[in-house]
């Protein structure tokens, strides 16, 4: 079993998420401004190669594709959520066994997380003009962090995940902001189709949040030009 660590925020609330032009933005009661999705701003240099896929496979299997990979990354996580929470029924997912086997797979690996800080828990910034919804903070091998839950049809080269590593930064810097409570690192741990966990970690949190400050600017530009 996990233990849950009480935290107290500045201010606490679940908010509405508007999509506009296939672009995730959230409203909190107590914030004038729709902030866009971390996600939204950390995927815009992807957004080319993405483009040149879809023209590449068509749009068919394109979207064949993506419904797959969310759908193996949806119930990836209601699974994780469900066990760290304690309340997981395996026989409820017996119609998505891909999901399960991957959660399988990676259950030894979540036996180095522990005190739990937020689950699936909405935040925002601020500073930053982001918000977004955090996986997980908790205890990773007893230093706090980050932890983002990633799906992938095999391995992921370093390389290829940087906004990976920016996103988590971001939620780290939302979650100080929101709680005054600073986090060690960042970890990504990634379950593969072919059985393998990936774990990533990540000291240097202030050089991705410089990254992300680039991110944004870039987004900003492109939402002046109306795209």
């Amino acid at each position: 079993m996990f233990n849950f660590v009480d935290v107290e925020y500045d201010n606490m609330e679940e908010p509405s998420v508007v999509e506009r032009n296939g672009q995730r933005f959230y409203k909190f009661p107590s914030v004038d401004d729709y902030y866009p999705s971390v996600t939204t701003v950390t995927g815009i240099r992807s957004r080319e190669s993405i483009a040149k896929w879809r023209a590449r496979v068509g749009e068919e299997e394109a979207n064949r594709v993506s419904a797959r990979a969310s759908s193996r990354g949806s119930q990836f996580h209601a699974i994780l959520e469900e066990h760290i929470k304690g309340t997981l029924d395996e026989q409820k997912y017996q119609k998505h066994p891909l999901a399960l086997n991957m959660f399988k797979m990676a259950r030894k690996t979540l036996l180095r997380v522990d005190n739990i800080h937020a689950l699936e828990t909405p935040l925002y910034s601020h500073v930053f003009g982001l918000a977004g919804r955090v996986d997980c903070i908790a205890e990773f091998d007893k230093e706090l962090a980050v932890i983002d839950f990633k799906t992938s049809t095999k391995d992921k080269r370093e390389s290829y995940i940087e906004n990976y590593f920016v996103q988590e930064s971001a939620y780290a810097a939302m979650f100080y902001e929101r709680t005054g409570i600073k986090v060690k690192k960042i970890v990504t741990l990634i379950a593969t189709e072919e059985g393998s966990i990936q774990v990533f970690q990540k000291y240097n949190l202030d050089d991705y949040l410089q990254l992300l400050k680039s991110y944004k600017e870039e987004f900003n530009a492109l939402q002046s030009q109306g795209r």
